[in-house]
């Protein structure tokens, strides 16, 4: 008799899981799609811990709650946030479904009055709701108060519109402050605005992961015959769970994340659940290229679960290329190049490793290792065909390939062997392990951060301000091109600015108070306000390239003219400092100092007396 393919139950849980992956009915968008579509099919929503909910519970249980104002970018939680505190005071799931832009129950003797989405208002409800809202942030009636979602530009251009009616002025530059200021609340108002777009994607993707990977829906794979029969979104599920010993996946793909968010790239938890869905669920083979029970064991007959790998699908490589670009997760993460960037160690390992006795170790370790994603039959068929030079369709496919393999070794080294391995060169950002574990965390920490950072990271600011190949590292050099700040080569000395602490002067690396991201600070004296520049990743990564060799125009354009602004600040700053210090000292000569650069590459002052 022919042997039967095994059963494969159909899972709710794996269908509904589809849902917020990157489909083209966006059903993911809606909170509200998602709630009938969980009570449609009996299961439990992916409950995880939020960083304002329990705050915005206690505001609106005390004595004299405020108001409200939640704001930020699509796909950030504002709708979560407001049904979760609708339910949680006693208000109907029935009613929160209705069709209807404002909800009311009571709180006490107050009314709390829900603004679903502010956008959705007309022009005459907004003009007709605005006066009221600002009554009640005033302080002018205590008998409602308010929960209002909007978008940050929305919420701007709603008040902006409204402020035309004089007594709205104030509400409105209050909120504005709030918004710019990146404040919660302002005394005399009676107001906290959360801005849901400074949660970090770092902090909150463990906790949705976690959401997901132990939710009771995984319990219907329990029956089906596929689980350990080579099911790829059940192998996907305990690559991303990984092992008490071994949670190398996960981890790195936080890190990668907190340094989207370091680089100024805000990931909403929509586009993080998008992210794992994804990851779990990608195949490229797949209606909306996302994977349901009926279609495993088709793919497995195939031959094709290597595409189906996680460390593919988290860069949408499962997606065509149109809407992976469309999608901002994937357009974030690809920013790091990962795959298309490699090492000579790595590629030698991949390519020549089965034959080569000195990398034969690492090729078993890192490579045959791994049957499922890593050197399967198929892989080992299209390496030899590329080694013995044959078709050219054959090394279009294993080069194809060998950036899948890069992708996978990036999720995989261990984190004892990052430096020997070069990890980080598997991206375009090759500081980016220093910087998130060598400077940001450390500063986290409260602690200093190695001298040897600081004295790379002046010494390319060096080079940058002045456009000669210097080695200056102990101060920082401020030139001119003898009338204009920002020439590429300046060689007329106007200062110099100690790194350590003295006379007032330094430079060093901290963290933000408010937003908690590293920034350079050049003091010029205790009377005058410090310099402060953002020290993005970008940022990072550039000026420990041009510190190292590289010329400063060619790794960003961006970057070059963003650090000539940063010496145009400092210049302005040095300029008060300098009409503190003024004294006539009434000579009729003139002193241009000019640069030199000696053998060392340590730049010094050469002075020229001028007499007129």
């Amino acid at each position: 008799m022919p042997s039967q393919s095994p059963s494969c139950s159909t899972s709710n849980w794996i269908s509904f899981l589809r849902q917020y992956g990157p489909i083209p009915r966006n059903d993911n968008m809606y909170d509200e799609v998602i709630q009938r579509t969980l009570r449609r099919k009996k299961l439990q929503a992916i409950a995880f811990e939020t960083e304002y909910l329990g705050e915005l519970l206690d505001n609106f249980r005390s004595a004299s709650p405020k108001s409200v104002i939640l704001t930020g970018t699509a796909g950030d939680g504002k709708t979560y946030y407001c049904r979760q505190i609708w339910e949680e005071f006693g208000g109907s799931v029935d009613d929160w479904q209705k069709d209807s832009k404002i909800q009311r129950l009571m709180l006490g003797d107050q009314q709390l009055v829900v603004i679903k989405d502010l956008s959705e208002l007309t022009l005459e409800e907004k003009q007709s709701l605005l006066p009221q809202i600002a009554t009640a942030i005033l302080g002018k009636d205590t008998s409602k108060v308010y929960l209002i979602a909007a978008n940050d530009g929305q919420l701007v251009e709603a008040w902006t519109e409204a402020a035309q009616i004089e007594e709205l002025e104030p509400v409105r530059k209050t909120i504005e402050d709030l918004l710019v200021g990146d404040l919660r609340e302002l005394d005399g108002f009676q107001v906290k605005l959360y801005n849901l777009s400074r949660q970090s994607a770092a902090v909150l993707f463990p906790r949705i992961l976690k959401a997901i990977l132990e939710h009771p829906g995984w319990g219907d794979c329990n029956q089906c015959a596929y689980q350990n029969q080579g099911c790829p979104i059940w192998q996907n599920k305990q690559r991303l769970e990984g092992t008490d010993a071994d949670r190398t996946t996960r981890e790195r793909l936080t890190d990668l994340l907190e340094l989207c968010e370091l680089n100024q790239m805000h990931l909403p938890v929509r586009q993080l659940l998008l992210l794992i869905a994804n990851a779990l669920l990608g195949h490229p083979d797949a209606r909306d290229k996302l994977l349901n029970c009926r279609k495993v064991s088709e793919i497995i007959a195939a031959e094709t679960t290597s595409l189906a790998s996680l460390y593919r699908n988290i860069f949408g490589e499962n997606l065509p290329e149109r809407r992976r670009e469309s999608t901002e997760v994937f357009k974030v993460l690809r920013g790091f190049g990962i795959g298309a960037e490699t090492s000579n160690q790595i590629d030698n390992i991949l390519i020549f490793g089965a034959d080569d006795p000195e990398l034969q170790p690492l090729y078993t370790d890192l490579v045959l290792s791994d049957p499922f994603y890593g050197a399967d039959l198929k892989y080992q068929a299209q390496q030899r065909s590329y080694l013995e030079g044959d078709a050219a369709k054959g090394r279009e496919e294993f080069l194809n390939v060998l950036q899948a393999q890069r992708q996978r070794l990036f999720f995989t080294i261990l984190s004892d062997h990052t430096t020997d391995m070069k990890l980080w060169d598997l991206t375009i950002f090759q500081y980016a392990g220093e910087y998130l574990n060598g400077l940001f965390k450390v500063l986290q920490e409260g602690e200093k951060i190695p001298k040897s950072i600081t004295s790379r990271l002046i010494r390319g600011l060096n080079r940058i301000f002045t456009g000669l190949l210097v080695n200056n590292q102990d101060e920082l050099l401020l030139a001119t091109s003898g009338s204009y700040s920002q020439a590429r080569i300046s060689r007329v000395y106007e200062e110099s600015i100690s790194v350590a602490r003295k006379r007032g002067e330094s430079v060093s690396v901290e963290l933000d108070k408010s937003r908690k991201k590293p920034i350079l600070v050049v003091n010029l004296a205790s009377e005058v306000e410090p310099i402060r520049f953002n020290l993005t990743l970008t940022r990072y990564e550039y000026l420990s390239r041009v510190a190292e060799g590289a010329l400063p125009s060619s790794f960003s354009q961006e970057c070059y003219e963003d650090v000539l602004a940063f010496k145009t600040q400092v210049f302005r700053q040095l300029s008060v400092r300098q009409t503190l210090e003024r004294e006539d000292d009434g000579e009729e000569a003139m002193n241009i100092r000019l640069l030199e650069v000696n053998s060392g590459g340590i730049a010094s002052e050469r002075t020229l007396e001028v007499y007129f």
